[in-house]
């Protein structure tokens, strides 16, 4: 029986009824995708459309990570919504950055400042009255 040798842990918090704060630690890669995915499916499913993905614990990402991330920003955004990147190690933001997902996911260093880019994509565009 193989056991995995890098464990995912997913947890997830609300800081708001529409955000998802989805905290992640360990290896994201081909073995592990999976979880985050069905963390991410779930709280889709109960009407979150904003998504920052805390990557502060993860020493390793490959293809199969990034390919969830892209995959709930391309089902949220026409919610329309968003997801955010906080805090990646070196090694992760490096790929992020390399690959091009940073042009398309914004990455913060803390859930605070990625709340306040959702606030600024809320604002009301036209005249006030």
């Amino acid at each position: 029986m193989s056991i995995a040798q890098n464990p995912l842990s997913v947890e997830v918090t609300l800081p708001r009824e529409d955000v998802a704060l989805v905290t992640v630690e360990g290896h994201l890669d081909l073995d592990t995708a999976t979880d985050l995915q069905a963390h991410l499916a779930n709280q889709l499913h109960h009407g979150r459309r904003h998504f920052l993905i805390d990557l502060s614990g993860v020493p390793f990402m490959d293809s199969s990570g990034m390919n969830i991330i892209l995959r709930v920003y391309q089902e949220v955004r026409t919610l329309p919504g968003s997801v955010h990147v906080i805090d990646p190690t070196p090694a992760v933001r490096r790929v992020l950055e390399l690959t091009g997902v940073s042009l398309t996911v914004p990455i913060s260093d803390k859930p605070e400042q990625a709340l306040e880019l959702i606030d600024q994509q809320q604002v009301p565009e036209g005249p006030q009255a």
